[in-house]
């Protein structure tokens, strides 16, 4: 099991390239399901989820074909049995983003109950209810759900609560469903947007999607279609947040500025310089940080798949800072790692308070979720010492080579097997 060792206090300096978005890759990688013609997918990120996706459709007898870098082409021609098994899709809790497409166009589904980070519930409630509203009979047996369903209905269907994968997957079932569909209270995520692009283009007739109530008028059959995947917005706050956190000068490129103003901003509002550009960004660390209260909300509201990132930086920024998670009840669990390595962090509930700016030392660390690992590499950046992260497959899941990256921005890091730790 690889670990990466990293060696503090190097300044981060340069540019780096951001690639396609995990978080929309995937649910277009499911939307192949839904014709039975090529899905041609570019700039999708060379990341393990993605990996993982690959096989669940191998699995569904897809066509799956991985031509070049960053390029997948999909081809459903039949799916004979439209089962997701547990044993792959308790990697990824993206994987139930197959039970809406499979049961639209085959007329059942049997997909394992998803597995994932464990940063809370997250349960797929909200993803069944809609499905039922769409006529779809579903059955909950052995840590399976089990649907059918000869022909969908439109319907109306607002979501309870905040979710992403949940409008998704009703949107790519409602695309074959009999007449309308209108979905409310969907997030507002750009990926969401991104999804509805490729379906669009499959020959969907949807709109609304950028806002909370998407229309979906359904067809008899979707077409194949070719799809760009929009950059990830989280892996470039990522890295602009590493730049921030060694007092350095990091450019992202390729990157949509305006996807990320709710971090561009709060960067601003702690001290940082950013330079925007049609498609870049450019920050510049101004010492000393200040700390600034920041509550976690859906887009366009400050991402809690930053919420880690953010907190690693505000250990060694000037005064108090007010970390409030909305989204998911158990986003706190980089906390016991970042106190190990001397951070001031209280929490209480849902609210977590950093005391900065506070030395850093380096230590052994194991990561618990994608978001989490990239938090203690960040503070391994500002370290002083050695700082060992073990179990990095969880950083793996979200970002291509973070180490390469950073490398060659000047950090001191490198990808290590064998046992976790040196000898004593």
């Amino acid at each position: 099991m690889d670990r990466l060792r990293i060696k503090g206090k190097c300044r981060l300096e340069g540019r780096l390239r951001v690639g396609g978005a995990k978080n929309a890759a995937l649910p277009a990688m499911a939307a192949c399901l839904l014709t039975d013609q090529p899905v041609a997918l570019e700039n999708v990120p060379e990341v393990r989820d993605i990996g993982t996706m690959g096989r669940l459709l191998s699995h569904l007898q897809v066509k799956v074909e991985h031509p070049g870098t960053r390029s997948w082409r999909l081809e459903a021609l039949d799916v004979p049995e439209p089962e997701a098994p547990y044993d792959l899709v308790k990697r990824m809790r993206a994987s139930v983003l197959c039970l809406g497409p499979l049961v639209a166009r085959f007329g059942r589904a049997r997909v394992s109950l998803p597995g994932g980070c464990a940063i809370g519930a997250r349960p797929i409630d909200m993803h069944i209810a809609g499905l039922r509203r769409l006529g779809v009979e579903i059955r909950l047996e052995h840590g399976y759900v089990e649907a059918r369903c000869a022909h969908l209905r439109g319907a109306q269907f607002p979501f309870p609560g905040v979710s992403v994968t949940g409008p998704e997957n009703l949107m790519m079932a409602a695309t074959l469903a009999r007449g309308e569909t209108v979905l409310r209270n969907c997030a507002a995520e750009p990926e969401v947007s991104d999804l509805a692009d490729l379906l669009r283009r499959m020959g969907a007739h949807i709109e609304g999607d950028g806002s909370d109530v998407i229309h979906i008028q359904g067809v008899e059959q979707l077409g194949g279609a070719e799809h760009s995947i929009l950059p990830d917005r989280i892996v470039a706050g990522t890295f602009l947040m590493a730049g921030a956190i060694t007092g350095g000068r990091v450019g992202v490129e390729g990157c949509r500025p305006a996807d990320l103003i709710s971090t561009t901003d709060l960067l601003e509002r702690c001290g940082c310089r950013i330079e925007r550009a049609e498609n870049s960004l450019l920050l510049e660390a101004q010492e000393p940080l200040q700390a600034h209260d920041v509550r976690t909300a859906p887009h366009p509201g400050f991402p809690t798949d930053l919420q880690a990132q953010y907190m690693a930086l505000m250990t060694q920024a000037r005064g108090s800072a007010i970390i409030t998670e909305t989204i998911f009840e158990n986003r706190f669990m980089h906390v016991a790692e970042l106190q190990r390595m001397g951070a001031d962090i209280r929490v209480t509930g849902r609210h977590a308070v950093v005391r900065g700016p506070t030395p850093l030392e380096g230590t052994k660390l194991m990561a618990t979720d994608l978001r989490a690992s990239a938090s203690l590499v960040l503070a391994g950046l500002a370290a002083s010492g050695e700082t060992w992260v073990d179990r990095v497959y969880h950083i793996d899941r979200g970002y291509e080579s973070i180490e390469g990256t950073l490398a060659g921005l000047g950090a001191a890091i490198e990808r290590l097997p064998g046992p976790p730790y040196p000898s004593a």
